[in-house]
């Protein structure tokens, strides 16, 4: 009996549709966060009657034929890149992008890792640096008397140092960009990694042409819409149960069967 294992792959396309989507909602609040998609497909089908082959000796040939899917499966997870709303923190190091691209973060192994979280602090050295303590690329170094920091849209980093009236320019904050940037892979810590699928970066200043702008004393938020996906739960969940009465329907035609004597 075919849908028992229908019903099974049912409830496990399901089990996993409501993994990603408790995913979304206990990253509601993560700052850059980015919410994700299950992308279903249905499986192989048992041709018992081919579509278009002959059923008479004279020609004629069957319209629809005769097929029995399989079941369904999950295809893949997919990230959707959409503007999240802009917190207003009026912390100078805390950056927001507004607009295509991501901040570049040198992990500790020498690889570039990318993020949407523009939570940044100082270390012991002046280095701008994200909370696990990880490089801005390209490095910007903050002096130890300066007395505030300004970034304006286009990156450009600027320090007030005691004792001097024009502003110290310390450097240029550089987005990166990618031709499919669902590609990339999550690596947790809000850091993403470059792939074969995302294609190389390109990068370029705030700003500039396919670059979104830096505004300071500023976050973006999640892009999780609860309401969205508190429907989406309740739908994964009403078609877990509708696989599983599949299989408890199954279950009672079997028993009908093996009572008959």
């Amino acid at each position: 009996m075919r849908s028992l294992d229908i019903g099974a792959t049912g409830m496990l396309a399901q089990q996993m549709n409501v993994d990603v989507i408790s995913n979304n909602i206990a990253n509601m609040t993560t700052t850059g966060f980015k919410r994700q998609r299950v992308d279903f497909k249905d499986l192989v089908y048992q041709n018992l009657a081919r579509p278009g082959a002959q059923s008479s000796d004279v020609g004629t040939i069957l319209p629809s034929g005769l097929q029995l899917g399989l079941g369904v499966k999950i295809n893949a997870t997919y990230r959707i890149n959409e503007q999240g709303p802009i917190q207003i923190t009026d912390n100078p190091l805390d950056l927001a992008l507004t607009g295509n691209g991501f901040f570049q973060i040198t992990l500790p192994n020498g690889e570039t890792a990318y993020t949407r979280s523009g939570v940044l602090q100082v270390n012991q050295d002046g280095e701008i640096v994200t909370s696990q303590g990880y490089q801005l690329e390209p490095n910007i170094v903050i002096p130890q008397d300066a007395m505030a920091v300004q970034i304006n849209e286009s990156g450009e980093v600027f320090a007030q140092i005691s004792g001097q009236t024009a502003l110290s320019n310390l450097g240029q904050i550089q987005l990166a960009n990618f031709v499919n940037p669902t590609g990339l892979e999550a690596i947790g810590d809000n850091l993403l990694k470059e792939t074969e699928a995302s294609g190389t970066p390109t990068t370029g200043n705030p700003g500039d042409e396919n670059f979104g702008k830096v505004r300071q004393g500023a976050l973006e938020n999640s892009n999780v819409n609860i309401v969205d996906e508190i429907t989406h739960l309740i739908t994964a969940q009403r078609a877990y149960e509708m696989n599983s009465n599949v299989i408890s329907t199954s279950d009672q035609m079997l028993q009908t069967i093996t009572q008959i004597r």
